[in-house]
């Protein structure tokens, strides 16, 4: 794999798992179509790439979070049209059967049958989290004609393609560089959710 000449290499770290891992769902599910409409639910490493991927495609993006500071930096910082408090039903409701696709970014366990009446007839939901387990009714996938799905990483073809997509279309994971003796403290703010949105580690100059 190739990284792209001016691309810079701290910013394409990020792209080989988190990049990957929410490129390739939406690429098999056809979700680079301008005009789709996308939800993101979690807004962590994947899901500011899933973001950044469904506006490079030009597609309507809604994300899903249960934390209303992450609104600003979803629509001002990301350019997510939308942002949505996950335990109000009333917003969602609003969105019933408007979605073409929903990515899972979320690792935490949470409700699904409140996510596939988001979904549109035949709709698709991908799961790239690591909830403990999944709850829903069968009438949430059988009446819609919905699909849950998983998806993890991908191949070196897709990686180079998504790689060279990103530098084309000026897309760069937002990161922060630390050099190795600030892993332990990079640590406790990961578990503290502190994050926005990837350590990067400098190993270059971490021993100079």
């Amino acid at each position: 794999m190739k990284v792209p000449d001016g691309y810079p290499l701290a910013k394409a770290a990020p792209l080989l798992c988190a990049g990957i891992t929410v490129y390739t769902p939406m690429m098999r599910h056809n979700m680079n179509q301008p005009g789709k409409s996308l939800g993101v639910i979690g807004l962590g490493g994947l899901g500011h790439m899933a973001v950044k991927f469904g506006k490079a495609f030009g597609l309507k993006v809604t994300v899903f979070s249960t934390s209303e500071s992450k609104r600003d930096e979803a629509i001002n910082l990301l350019g997510a049209d939308n942002f949505v408090i996950s335990s109000d039903t009333q917003q969602m409701e609003s969105l019933k059967n408007s979605l073409h696709f929903i990515i899972d970014t979320a690792s935490g366990d949470h409700p699904f049958d409140p996510y596939f009446s988001l979904l549109k007839v035949g709709g698709v939901m991908t799961l790239v989290g690591f909830p403990s387990e999944i709850k829903m009714h069968p009438a949430s996938l059988i009446l819609g004609a919905r699909t849950l799905s998983g998806s993890v990483v991908g191949g070196i073809k897709d990686i180079q393609e998504m790689v060279n997509f990103c530098a084309a279309n000026n897309i760069y994971p937002e990161i922060e560089i630390i050099k190795i003796d600030y892993i332990n403290e990079a640590l406790a703010r990961l578990v503290n959710r502190d994050v926005k949105y990837r350590f990067v580690i400098d190993i270059e100059n971490s021993f100079k």
